[in-house]
């Protein structure tokens, strides 16, 4: 009896330590998330971003660079759902910055998941596993020309 339960415990753990260990690497449209009429009001038009080298109007001054590494829970969610929250509070991570230090932009916003960047117009990179999901992005805050 006794063996029975040790060998029982052992395939829950190593079951459960594979299912926590997953990380897996998506690539996801931007547009699915700041072009989502459910999440367009919570981003607001207050700041504006510009993802890798997309071009910008012209910038007044730049503010700083920052970093904003975002989880989520991502049990009983599909993955790219997931992977949406945490790009939007990422966003809206970098947006609170760029209002704190009085910008109205933040600008060359890369993919920035354990400090390995990832540069595109059109995607973002989230990692999911079986119990959350991470972005991370890098942007510099500006404040654009009048």
């Amino acid at each position: 009896m006794i063996f029975r339960s040790l060998i029982a415990a052992m395939v829950v753990l190593t079951v459960t330590a594979s299912a926590e260990a997953r990380d897996t690497k998506y690539t996801l449209p931007i547009a699915g998330v700041t072009q989502n009429p459910s999440y367009q009001p919570m981003i607001g038009t207050d700041v504006k971003f510009f993802f890798a080298d997309q071009p910008a109007p012209k910038i007044d001054r730049t503010l700083g660079e920052y970093i904003s590494n975002r989880k989520t829970n991502a049990f009983a969610k599909s993955d790219e759902n997931a992977c949406q929250w945490a790009f939007l509070s990422a966003l809206l991570s970098l947006r609170d910055r760029a209002k704190e230090e009085a910008g109205d932009a933040v600008i060359n916003i890369v993919s920035y998941y354990k400090k390995d960047t990832f540069s595109s117009t059109t995607d973002y990179e989230c990692h999911a596993g079986a119990l959350m999901a991470g972005v991370a992005l890098k942007g510099t805050v500006a404040k654009l020309a009048k």
